[in-house]
């Protein structure tokens, strides 16, 4: 599953669709989320089309710690790591999900409530 004509993310990592980067490599985007609901929040996605969490395999380990690295360098950066954070993946529509692209949302700079939803 390299890409998806029809994926949004897939748009956005091609630059078809315009987003605000914040951060660029070959195979990893993170831009910031177009209905923030916190004060950083930040999607983190693969060049690779994998619709969610749930499709990953073991093979694909190493690029979901890259994903998780650079929402890391991005909280210390916007020095959201003193007071803590969020990483998120959603899975299905019950979970909010809504484009099926696996992305990992950077939520920081409020105090998060417990349980979420």
């Amino acid at each position: 599953m390299p890409v998806a004509e029809d994926c949004l993310f897939c748009k956005i990592f091609a630059r078809e669709i315009p987003a605000k980067e914040v951060f660029r490599e070959d195979d990893i985007v993170a831009f910031e989320d177009i209905r923030p609901v916190a004060p950083t929040h930040v999607l983190v996605i693969p060049k690779v089309h994998i619709p969610s969490i749930h499709d990953l395999t073991r093979d694909q380990a190493p690029m979901l710690a890259r994903m998780m690295e650079v929402a890391n360098r991005i909280a210390d950066e916007r020095k959201v790591d003193r007071d803590g954070y969020r990483l998120v993946f959603n899975k299905g529509p019950q979970a909010g999900q809504s484009v099926y692209h696996l992305h990992l949302h950077l939520l920081g700079g409020r105090a998060m409530a417990w349980p979420p939803g």
